[in-house]
């Protein structure tokens, strides 16, 4: 996506990079190059740009777990961007607090996280998520997904076994859990879930699909890191089933709450939410620390003051 304002070329990579991407770049000579979040495409981009001493900006910099195999690569990805980045653009104060504990050159700036932008502006036009067979009125649906590398094979399991168990304790719950395409991930979810009457598995849902299940669910079960962010700005909780977390401020605001892959502890976390009106309302309302939609707006106008000024 090649973006103009005010004479300056911004490029952002949004799918896989082409083969040649060092040409790519020197083609399109942007003025800057913005990269979104921990993707080994994210600094792979980084890397063409800083190569071609292109000036590159980080949206989502300054997610931190400490443990640099997990999750495994993000976590050395976003510290890798970081120490090649001129404007650091961070969703939150923590954000920040880490990205000056590293050490990294270039600006830092507090923006909120343009996940939420856009997470808002799609739930304002009320999507469907029609789902053959399940009816959101009949049930508490919970949402799940469920993907990354370090819960592959007994944690997976684990978590599907806690899946099972929920729904054998509330037969008022269904399980919506559109999988991933990778087979080590989907052939177990199938082999474990795909008889169960009140389990529905889809294909990936495309944005406007997996906001409107957000909106219409009960709670999500997820590992994933961007659900973290976007589901409590709609009011559902979040369990993380991981035991790791780059957004503990997720949990410090009591949006979402670490519960591992252990199935017992999946299950007790996932009664008390089903069971006791007062805790879920005092999960759904948390205020969410990831932004209030304007993130896109800031990080705009820093860019072009930035670029006004270097030119």
């Amino acid at each position: 996506m090649l973006l103009r304002g005010r004479g300056y070329k911004y490029y952002r990579f949004v799918t896989r990079l082409p083969h040649d991407q060092w040409e790519f770049v020197d083609r399109i000579q942007p003025h800057c190059v913005i990269v979104q979040g921990d993707t080994t495409t994210a600094f792979a981009a980084t890397l063409a740009a800083f190569y071609q001493q292109i000036p590159i900006g980080h949206v989502e910099a300054g997610l931190r777990t400490d443990n640099i195999y997990n999750p495994y690569p993000e976590e050395a990805n976003r510290r890798l961007i970081s120490q090649l980045t001129q404007l650091h653009f961070a969703p939150t104060q923590l954000a920040v607090e880490n990205l000056s504990r590293s050490g990294v050159t270039g600006d830092v700036h507090l923006t909120g996280n343009t996940v939420i932008d856009a997470l808002l502006t799609v739930a304002n036009k009320q999507p469907n998520c029609d789902v053959k067979g399940l009816d959101w009125e009949q049930y508490r649906v919970l949402l799940a997904t469920v993907h990354r590398r370090e819960n592959w094979g007994k944690p997976l399991q684990d978590i599907l076994k806690g899946f099972h168990l929920i729904l054998d304790k509330f037969p008022d719950t269904a399980l919506l859990l559109p999988m991933h395409r990778n087979p080590t991930v989907r052939e177990p979810i199938q082999a474990s879930l795909g008889n169960h009457p009140r389990v529905f598995l889809t294909e990936p849902l495309d944005y406007g699909e997996l906001v409107g299940a957000i909106q219409r669910c009960y709670l999500l079960l997820t590992d994933s890191g961007g659900l973290q962010e976007e589901a409590p700005s709609l009011g559902k909780p979040v369990l993380v089933l991981r035991e790791t977390t780059e957004r503990p401020e997720a949990v410090d605001a009591g949006t979402a709450k670490l519960v591992g892959t252990d199935y017992q502890n999946i299950v007790s976390n996932s009664r008390e939410l089903l069971s006791n009106k007062v805790a879920y309302e005092k999960m759904a309302n948390a205020v969410n620390p990831f932004g209030d939609g304007k993130a896109s707006d800031r990080i705009l106008e820093i860019v072009q003051g930035y670029l006004e000024k270097k030119h």
